[in-house]
């Protein structure tokens, strides 16, 4: 990828700061919102009517509450970490700026999902799975030579 541009010149210090503030009124909202589902679903005692024996659909009621509670937690974590993305771009002058393609991303888009990271054509290539994050191979062995990724899950043989 090649170096970033320094900061967006679509987005004035004005609106910058706004996205900003978003940014962080958005990070407040899930953090309360992680901190409500854990007080609610994961900390409450399971089912149990007094000297009752627990009965098995309560308690696969309970499992379903919990296995749905961790997945929105899940999935709240990694809104969270986008956000902070968001936040450390805004910080680095990259804030607005596609990592795709280097180029502004569009105001609307912005102001639609302040996390972006990408303008809805390189969105729509992450999503197909064309274009790949950098930081994404970190989990994975990343072959500079071959430029193929080397993984027991990643099959990147072609299949005839």
């Amino acid at each position: 990828m090649t170096q970033k541009k320094g900061n967006n010149s679509m987005l004035t210090t004005a609106e910058i700061r706004e996205f900003k503030s978003l940014l962080l009124e958005k990070l407040e909202e899930i953090l309360d919102n992680i901190v409500f589902m854990e007080e609610e679903t994961l900390r409450k005692p399971r089912t149990d009517l007094s000297n009752m024996p627990i009965h098995m659909a309560d308690m696969g009621t309970d499992d379903y509450e919990m296995e749905n509670t961790l997945g929105l937690m899940d999935s709240e974590r990694k809104l969270l970490a986008e956000i902070e993305d968001a936040l450390a771009r805004i910080e680095n002058g990259t804030y607005g700026i596609c990592e795709g393609n280097d180029e502004p991303i569009p105001k609307a888009r912005l102001e639609a999902i302040p996390w972006a990271r990408y303008c809805v054509a390189c969105a729509s290539l992450f999503e197909k799975g064309i274009l790949v994050r950098e930081d994404s191979f970190d989990e994975l062995d990343y072959d500079d030579q071959t430029n193929e990724v080397q993984d027991d899950d990643f099959d990147n043989s072609t299949s005839e």
